[in-house]
């Protein structure tokens, strides 16, 4: 695969934790508490075709920088209820691999992410098959899963996101400071249907996904924002008055920061005895929710 392809596989870091019954998933516009501040511009169609620009490579500048530092606040909420999780450690731009320690409801779990195989060790005692750590082919649930909790978590294949948007997809926000850096913040909105396996996709998200990304002077991307809200199976198929009860709704909402670029990555498998492979029962579930 091209750099410019693995660049974009880091997109997809944040929600590879769904398929583990975390709370990660993809990014949003939100405060994150880092004080940023931005000014509202209105662009001319020139300052839309150059903003169009920036962004589609901004993946690739900043995969020219191998690896940084990330951290990430993943909201989810449904039914009225709403948990927050968050990461931080580092990337490898390049090829996608990943060490991360994930704090959920002030519990720690300890994530990995090598040759597109999610490892997971969640607290003492609370991993299924009594090996510390659990494993999820993110390959092989995309295939299946398409892009509900597949394409989406497969780093690899993140990179359509860049493609699937126009020039009139992207609107210059202004200028903020992250982390102490000034950037320029842009909004894309990106067509669902442009990504691989749009059709269905479509059907969980809609026609569109919002995405936010903020680029330093050197156009690398200092902050990426999703925002998804996914509609989830029936609860119950019917009532005994017959009555068919609505898809529920989750809404996902992750912000994503980088920052020390060129920072070193060691990313290990764990021992293959402390492992408990869990692809066969993410495959399942996904069956179910198809």
């Amino acid at each position: 695969m091209s750099r410019a392809g693995n660049g974009r596989r880091v997109c997809a870091l944040g929600v590879a934790g769904v398929l583990a019954g975390t709370v990660l998933a993809g990014c949003g516009d939100e405060d994150s508490g880092d004080g940023a501040q931005g000014t509202s511009a209105k662009p001319s169609a020139g300052a839309r075709e150059r903003g169009t620009q920036a962004v589609r490579s901004a993946y690739d500048r900043t995969a020219e920088e191998d690896t940084a530092k990330v951290k990430l606040r993943v909201r989810t909420s449904a039914q009225g209820a709403s948990q927050t999780a968050d990461g931080q450690g580092t990337v490898d731009l390049d090829d996608g691999d990943s060490v991360m320690t994930l704090t959920v409801q002030g519990q720690q779990i300890e994530q990995r992410v090598i040759d597109q195989i999610l490892y997971q060790k969640p607290p003492k005692g609370q991993a299924p098959g009594g090996k510390p750590w659990i494993k999820i082919d993110l390959g092989k649930v995309a295939g299946q899963q398409g892009a509900g909790d597949g394409s989406m978590s497969d780093p690899a294949r993140s990179a359509a996101y860049a493609k699937a948007i126009t020039d009139k997809d992207v609107t210059e926000k202004g200028q903020a400071t992250i982390n102490g850096v000034e950037t320029t913040h842009y909004r894309v909105s990106v067509d669902v249907a442009g990504l691989p396996d749009g059709d269905s996709l479509r059907k969980q998200v809609g026609p569109t996904l919002p995405m936010d990304v903020w680029l330093d002077d050197e156009g690398r991307m200092r902050r990426q924002q999703l925002d998804m809200t996914v509609k989830t199976p029936e609860a119950t198929r019917r009532s005994s008055s017959g009555a068919s009860s609505a898809p529920g709704k989750v809404t996902v909402r992750t912000v994503m920061d980088f920052t020390d670029f060129g920072t070193e990555v060691e990313a290990d498998e764990p021992p293959a005895g402390q492992v408990t492979d869990m692809t066969g029962k993410a495959l399942k579930q996904g069956k179910r929710q198809s």
